[in-house]
């Protein structure tokens, strides 16, 4: 009998009964000859990519629970106590659905070999391989070690009862489908930045052997069995070789290259607009009014009641350098002088003095930081859409996200090329001094004369905390500009946490007591805080408004207090923990009872 696609997407376990492939089409094409076209192959990978391109989540997610950003409520994770396998998820069939998808397309599109040329055949392969070598990395990156499936399981499969393949192995096949998209997924066939293509899959390479090369580097053993490595596959020099490769290829095509223009405003063109930008975007998703295809970005950023109040920390404004190359001495500045001289991202990326917003009755006017919107005293810009319509709860943004930008190319380049003892002025000049052009700032190789270290900056990330090392100052510069490059991109602050080995700041923070904030003088702190247009005042136990912030003084969590008592730093108390097992997630214990032979992460 024959069935159709609407059967088939409901044999996929789809995880949108609303997206492509469980829609059932006008015309019903039987299952039986179904993909044996171009055109069937090009239907099903796009239903790859809408069912599985990031929304919000590449400007938010992991980003949220991280030393550089504080919100309302910490993840579940690092609260004291209150995690445990048995509250764990990310196992059950709806999570493992996607990839059984890319498994039927893989395993069934051989009927189109008589119909499609051979370079449209490994095209739409490589892009099926592409969408499962992302969908294996996600559970890597979660859980460790994961089952490789390189099939569409039927429910007899000895598989679905199988422990875990040791990571190392399925990096391996991970980087074995990406290797063959970044070989045979056609640029002539996709010329759209949004779809998948072969510099797409080169910047996954570069981005994925980076995070793994780095991750082996950084950590002596694999956290889910507390083995040493093995090295039976890539060695961590070999990945990070591979990140630097992948990376040169791209920069040496001439594609891409940086969006570059006026310094106060280059840098949120290129997350503002409605269209990818195609000169630095290499891979990003756009979204239509039209199509009713939206994200919620610049709601959640700007509502009191939607998301968790998500907000810049003192920690991470310190990372910006001054525009002559220098960096600050001290940070008990007021909110109103401390952007003065400043890397221009710090003005786009934070809420910074004259920033402008379209109020309701569509005038421009300096934008407030509402203080029932934050806890900090800053907020965070970049992604907004500056319109007061889109600051409520669940309002829809259309401005596209960027997935992987030439800038990231270029700090992967940066990175592999210090580890693996490369790194020169010249390499310096091409990656972070480039970037640093772009933002009006001046570019100071640290190999020269004129450099001058930066001891908070390396006290940052080698006092106190658990796994300390030495870092060249070269380094330390790379970390500090994907710090602010990056930010807030990608869940990239929460995986270089992670692959650094440095997942202690998240608990460690200001004086291991919560997120540090803004620096209220002693004036502010009585006559109140005068920033764009709105005077902002402290109030002991007072009501927490857009202008007031209740400072309890206590310590206690969830309460505010002033570093100096009566003045100083912001601080938003909200005590957490680390263990390193939390480099990984623990496998669900509702997962183990029915396949006991998964094992369980050390540790949980």
């Amino acid at each position: 009998m024959k069935r159709t696609l609407y059967i088939l997407s409901a044999l996929m376990m789809s995880v949108s009964c609303e997206g492509f492939l469980s829609r059932e089409p006008d015309n019903r094409i039987s299952a039986e000859v179904f993909l044996s076209t171009e055109n069937d192959l090009r239907l099903y990978a796009n239903g790859l990519s809408n069912t599985y391109m990031l929304g919000s989540s590449v400007a938010i997610g992991e980003n949220a629970y991280t030393d550089f950003c504080a919100t309302k409520l910490s993840s579940d994770m690092y609260h004291p106590g209150i995690w445990s396998a048995d509250k764990g998820g990310g196992w059950d069939k709806g999570n493992f659905s996607f990839i059984r998808q890319c498994n039927y397309m893989i395993q069934n599109m051989g009927k189109s070999r008589s119909n499609v040329s051979e370079e449209v055949y490994n095209h739409y392969m490589g892009v099926a391989r592409f969408w499962r070598a992302d969908a294996h990395m996600r559970k890597l990156k979660t859980f460790g070690n994961i089952p490789w499936i390189d099939r569409y399981l039927q429910p007899d499969d000895p598989l679905l009862k199988a422990g875990r393949d040791d990571r190392e192995y399925v990096f391996h096949k991970i980087l074995e489908d990406l290797e063959f998209a970044a070989e045979n997924c056609n640029d002539a066939l996709e010329l759209s930045r949004t779809n998948v293509n072969r510099y797409v899959a080169l910047a996954y390479i570069a981005r994925a052997c980076l995070w793994e090369g780095t991750f082996r580097k950084y950590h002596d053993f694999n956290p889910s069995t507390g083995a040493i490595w093995n090295n039976n596959y890539e060695t961590s020099d070999e990945l990070i070789q591979r990140a630097l490769d992948a990376a040169d290829e791209i920069i040496e095509s001439g594609v891409f290259s940086l969006h570059t223009g006026d310094p106060q405003n280059a840098y949120s063109e290129l997350f503002n607009q409605n269209k990818v930008n195609e000169k630095e975007v290499i891979w990003g998703r756009e979204f239509s009014e039209d199509l009713a295809v939206s994200h919620d970005i610049t709601g959640q950023y700007n509502s009191p009641t939607w998301g968790q109040q998500y907000s810049p920390t003192k920690e991470f404004l310190r990372m910006y350098l001054n525009t002559d190359g220098s960096h600050i001495s001290a940070d008990n500045v007021s909110i109103t002088q401390e952007f003065i001289g400043r890397d221009w991202r710090m003005w786009q990326t934070v809420n910074s003095p004259g920033h402008k917003y379209q109020t309701l009755t569509g005038t421009l006017e300096d934008k407030p930081t509402k203080f029932n919107e934050v806890f900090t005293g800053y907020a965070w810009i970049k992604w907004n859409q500056e319109k007061a319509e889109n600051y409520r709860a669940g309002a829809l943004c259309y401005n596209a996200l960027p997935l992987f930008r030439f800038a990231e190319i270029l700090l992967i380049k940066a990175e592999a090329a210090e580890l693996l003892s490369e790194m020169n002025e010249t390499v310096w000049n091409e990656t972070i001094g480039a970037l640093r052009a772009r933002a009006g700032v001046e570019s100071i190789y640290p190999g020269s004369a004129a450099y001058s270290a930066d001891t908070w900056l390396r006290d940052y990330y080698t006092e106190d905390v658990k796994h300390s090392r030495a870092l060249s100052n070269t380094l330390l510069e790379i970390m500090r500009e994907r710090a602010v490059e990056l930010a807030m991109e990608s869940e990239s602050r929460y995986d270089d946490l992670m692959r650094w080995n440095y997942g202690d700041l998240i608990e460690r923070r200001w004086n291991h007591q919560g997120w540090r904030g803004i620096y209220i003088t002693q004036e502010e702190a009585a006559y109140g805080i005068h920033f764009n247009g709105a005077t902002y005042f402290i109030k002991r136990n007072g009501k927490h408004d857009e202008y007031n912030y209740p400072v309890a003084g206590t310590g206690s969590d969830q309460t505010f207090s002033l570093s100096e008592g009566t003045y100083g730093y912001l601080i938003y108390n909200y005590k957490l923990e680390w263990d390193d097992k939390m480099y990984l997630s623990p496998i669900p214990t509702s997962a183990l009872n029915v396949n006991k032979n998964l094992g369980q992460n050390q540790g949980w």
